[in-house]
């Protein structure tokens, strides 16, 4: 039975959080001054919180995640809910809550929750995830706060929950749920530039191309039929959802991405600033505080969605090759910890949360490249605000807990794993 915490998600955690209180400091250098009252002073202090919590959550043993999990989900799924009556409206969406002078973000600890809810429902009732019976009740622990946070029009604290799909995959659902879902991309990606008349003759002529290479084959023949129309539905109700749900920015800033529009000193200003200052760091950055996009605060939302903006232009090319490197090893550790522990539930969890992570990781740095839409999204560890500090404390150290207490295999530096 392993009793020692993996030092090396240890190592690589404080090195992320000293990547962004610096990167954070950057942003608001003044020469000989230093306050608390600034974001880097309030990052410090949250710093030190998430520090505290880091130790407790150690303290804590695996029953007792277990048993608080569905305590927790429930009181963040209210909480979530709560926001969209009380929460405080930032750029048409409300996902934010005051505990007096402070705001609370319940989005970022439901990830934690829905991951630990997930992972005992799936290890305590030894979930079949090819029958129906279990899959439909796993989903919908997922996606009852993705649809709390879509009413709270902050479609982007929403999308990590999807990549939970990937965790599921690793303990048996069906592949066909992957290629269904890479074949919504691609119909709504091939919208995005032909019309619908187009895509659905396009989508008609293979189907009818299926049908008559399988004629003789009757089950073949209904489930193509069925196909067809599931299809046939998606891609007439993509156009409803793109113009009647999604908010006027968003749609913007989708067309921005695919290129249908071209707005440098409007919605692609952000975009385009990231980009110049990320470009203007060249190989080795132009040194710390040293960043003329970040001083003169051309870059908005620096500190927080685009934090990466300053390390790419004050730590370069060379800076951000090693702070994704970082992130790949983060993730890359926690599955193989997760991959070599005998527990399913260590094992759920640590994919749960490497999913999370991901997404985070994923889609922070491909929209501060222009490579993703922007949807305000915080990178771990190294973004500007508690919640999500907080919050990816937590996922990350109950991990190295349960993963350190839980029988298991002994996984050494070369990656290699051997029983205890």
């Amino acid at each position: 039975m392993k009793t020692k915490p993996d030092w090396l998600l240890i190592l690589i955690y404080i090195i992320l959080i000293l990547i962004g209180w610096f990167s954070i400091y950057a942003t608001s250098y003044q020469p000989e001054s230093f306050t608390m009252k600034s974001q880097y002073g309030y990052q410090l202090i949250w710093i030190g919180i998430s520090l505290l919590l880091a130790l407790f959550s150690y303290i804590l043993t695996q029953n007792v995640y277990k048993n608080i999990s569905l305590i927790l989900y429930m009181l963040f799924s209210l909480m979530l809910v709560a926001v969209i009556f009380v929460g405080a409206e930032h750029k048409g969406a409300k996902s934010w809550v005051g505990i007096g002078n402070i705001g609370i973000q319940p989005a970022e600890f439901a990830k934690y929750a829905t991951c630990l809810l997930v992972s005992k429902y799936v290890s305590d009732n030894n979930c079949n995830l090819t029958e129906w019976k279990y899959l439909w009740k796993v989903g919908l622990i997922i996606a009852i706060p993705i649809v709390i946070i879509l009413l709270q029009n902050d479609t982007g604290s929403a999308l990590p929950y999807v990549f939970l799909i990937f965790a599921l995959f690793r303990e048996g659902m069906s592949s066909w749920f992957l290629i269904i879902g890479s074949v919504a991309i691609v119909l709504f990606c091939m919208l995005m530039y032909m019309p619908q008349w187009a895509v659905l003759l396009l989508v008609i002529g293979i189907m009818l191309f299926i049908l008559i290479r399988n004629r003789k084959h009757k089950r073949t023949y209904k489930a193509v039929i069925l196909i067809f129309l599931v299809v046939i539905s998606y891609v007439l109700s993509v156009d409803m959802i793109y113009n009647r749900v999604l908010q006027p920015h968003q749609k913007q800033r989708i067309e921005l991405l695919f290129g249908k529009i071209d707005d440098p000193r409007g919605i692609g200003y952000n975009v385009n600033q990231a980009k110049i200052a990320i470009g203007s760091g060249g190989m080795w950055g132009k040194g710390f505080c040293s960043g003329t996009q970040t001083q003169l605060k051309y870059v908005p939302e620096q500190t927080t969605d685009f934090i990466f903006c300053t390390i790419g232009e004050e730590k370069g090319f060379v800076g951000t090759t090693f702070v994704i490197l970082l992130y790949m090893l983060l993730i890359g550790r926690i599955i193989l910890l997760a991959e070599a522990n005998q527990d399913a539930f260590v094992r759920i969890y640590g994919y749960s949360i490497a999913c999370i992570f991901f997404a985070h990781f994923a889609i922070n740095i491909g929209m501060t490249i222009g490579l993703m839409p922007v949807i305000g999204i915080p990178l771990p560890f190294i973004s500007f605000g508690g919640s999500s500090l907080l919050a990816f404390t937590i996922m990350l150290f109950t991990f190295i807990n349960v993963e350190s207490k839980s029988h298991g295999y002994e996984v050494n530096p070369t990656g290699w794993s051997q029983w205890n």
